[in-house]
C-alpha cells in the first residue's frame, strides 16, 4: 500500500481529499502538513506540524509515493501579492522539491481555470508559473487540476465569492460545462481517482473533465 502526502487540508478541497483518502485501502499512511495540528484522529493519519517557511528541516519525515497540493489563498486573504505568491507558489514549489527528493512518484496539484504564465492577470500568471516550475522536476507521474470556482461550504467565505456562487447556480443552464461552478467534492474525488491510475506524464484536467467525478 502507498503512502500520501497532503497539503493544504484545512481548505475546501484538501479537506474532503483527507477524508477520502483516510478511508481508501490504498493508502496505508496518509501525512498531513498542517501549521497547527488537525482536530481529529484516524489510524492512518499521520499529522506533521510543519513551518512551511522552512520545510526543509521536515525533509525526512516526508517520505511518500504521491503528493496531493491543495494549497491556496487570494490575494484579499493573503494581505499583499508577494504573500499570496508565497502560498501559491513557493510553498508548492518547495514541497515538490523536498518530496521528489524523498523519493514521490506523482505530484498532483490544484491551480485554476485560466491559469497561464503569461497572463496580465497577477492571479492568473501566478497560477502558471507554479505549473511551469513543478513540471520541470519531472516527476514520473504530474497531474494539474484546474477548476473553475468552487462550490461547498468555506470556514470563511472568500470575497465576492457568495454573489459569485449565485450567479452561477442561476445561471448554470446557460454556462458552458468548462466554465461551470464546480463541488469541491468532484475535485477532491477527481484527485483520488486519478492518483490511483499512476499515470506517467504531465497531464491537465480542465473543470469540464473534474465535473465528471
Amino acid at each position: 500500500m502507498a503512502v500520501a502526502v497532503i497539503a493544504g487540508t484545512t481548505g475546501l478541497v484538501g479537506s474532503l481529499l483527507l477524508d477520502l483518502l483516510l478511508e481508501d485501502a490504498t493508502y496505508a499512511r496518509v501525512i498531513a502538513l498542517t501549521r497547527k495540528p488537525l482536530s481529529r484522529e484516524h489510524p492512518k493519519l499521520e499529522n506533521q506540524v510543519v513551518n512551511f517557511e522552512t520545510l526543509d528541516e521536515y525533509a525526512t519525515q516526508l517520505k511518500s509515493d504521491v503528493v496531493f497540493c491543495c494549497l491556496g489563498t487570494t490575494i484579499r486573504q493573503a494581505g499583499s501579492q508577494a504573500a499570496f505568491r508565497k502560498v501559491d507558489y513557493e510553498y508548492p514549489v518547495n514541497l515538490a522539491r523536498i518530496t521528489k527528493a524523498q523519493g514521490a512518484k506523482q505530484y498532483l496539484l490544484i491551480t485554476a481555470l485560466g491559469s497561464n504564465k503569461s497572463s496580465s492577470i497577477f492571479y492568473n500568471r501566478v497560477k502558471g508559473e507554479v505549473e511551469e516550475a513543478i513540471g520541470s522536476m519531472n516527476f514520473e507521474g504530474y497531474h494539474i487540476f484546474q477548476p473553475s470556482m468552487l462550490l461547498g461550504k468555506r470556514k470563511e467565505e472568500r470575497g465576492g465569492e457568495s454573489a459569485g456562487k449565485v450567479v452561477m447556480k442561476l445561471l448554470g443552464f446557460a454556462i458552458p460545462k468548462k466554465y461551470k461552478a464546480i463541488e469541491a467534492g468532484k475535485v477532491a474525488r477527481a484527485m483520488l481517482e486519478v492518483a490511483k491510475k499512476n499515470q506517467p506524464g504531465v497531464r491537465i484536467h480542465g473543470s469540464d473533465e473534474l465535473q465528471n467525478f
